[in-house]
């Protein structure tokens, strides 16, 4: 695999400075400029992350994160949702660029989640077999929060389900892929859960390795 200078922790550094600099209405000069190395990324890429996110117009990783050009590599799907070609996206991504994390952000009001409960409680149907295959992967979680979680809001069982599928997709990504597995057990590559905000632009991040939020508390 090949080695790159950015570790996981210099990675969730940069995209939590990013993201405060996004809630802030701010844009650095290094995104801002990143057009001018289109010709030199012609030859290239070597993206510090990967970020399996939502298909959703609202939640663009790249300015979620304020990041340039060749900065992430970035695989959108409805729902955030682990299929075969968003594990083959990211297997490719750490094997032949080297990059070392993997960050999968879900995002509050999703409609994907939103729809697969409404299935669940029996007051929405599927369209077609195409977004079925994508509610049945939001399911198994969104079926346990429905359960566990049956005497709370709506607002907080959308709110709990979106996070319990952001998880189902770490663990996916951690034990589905026998590359991915083996570079997390090698410590070559970290897979981190997150949840971006709408409103407030803020991105929680959670799932992350014991290690690593203790490198981040740090400083």
């Amino acid at each position: 695999m090949p080695q790159t200078s950015v570790s996981p922790l210099d990675a969730m550094r940069r995209l939590i400075a990013g993201n405060e600099r996004y809630k802030s209405d701010t844009r650095s000069v290094t995104a801002l400029a990143s057009q001018l190395q289109r010709v030199e990324l012609a030859a290239g890429q070597s993206p510090f992350a990967i970020v399996l996110c939502c298909s959703d117009s609202r939640a663009p990783a790249e300015i979620v994160f304020d990041q340039g050009l060749g900065d992430l590599f970035v695989i959108r799907v409805a729902g955030n949702i682990v299929a075969p070609s968003g594990i083959g996206s990211a297997e490719f991504a750490a094997a032949t660029f080297g990059t070392r994390l993997v960050v999968v952000m879900g995002h509050s009001s999703c409609g994907a989640v939103t729809a697969t409960l409404d299935v669940l409680r029996g007051e929405g149907t599927v369209a077609s077999a195409n977004i079925r295959d994508i509610v049945d992967r939001i399911r198994p979680s969104a079926q346990t929060v429905l359960e566990v979680g049956k005497d709370r809001s709506r607002e907080l069982q959308l709110g709990d389900a979106i996070r319990a599928n952001v998880r189902h997709a770490v663990d996916h990504l951690r034990h589905g892929s026998r590359i991915l597995e083996e570079m997390v057990n090698e410590g070559q590559l970290v897979i981190v859960g997150s949840v971006y905000d709408i409103a407030t632009g803020h991105v929680d991040f959670f799932d992350v390795p014991a290690a690593l939020r203790e490198a981040l508390q740090a400083g």
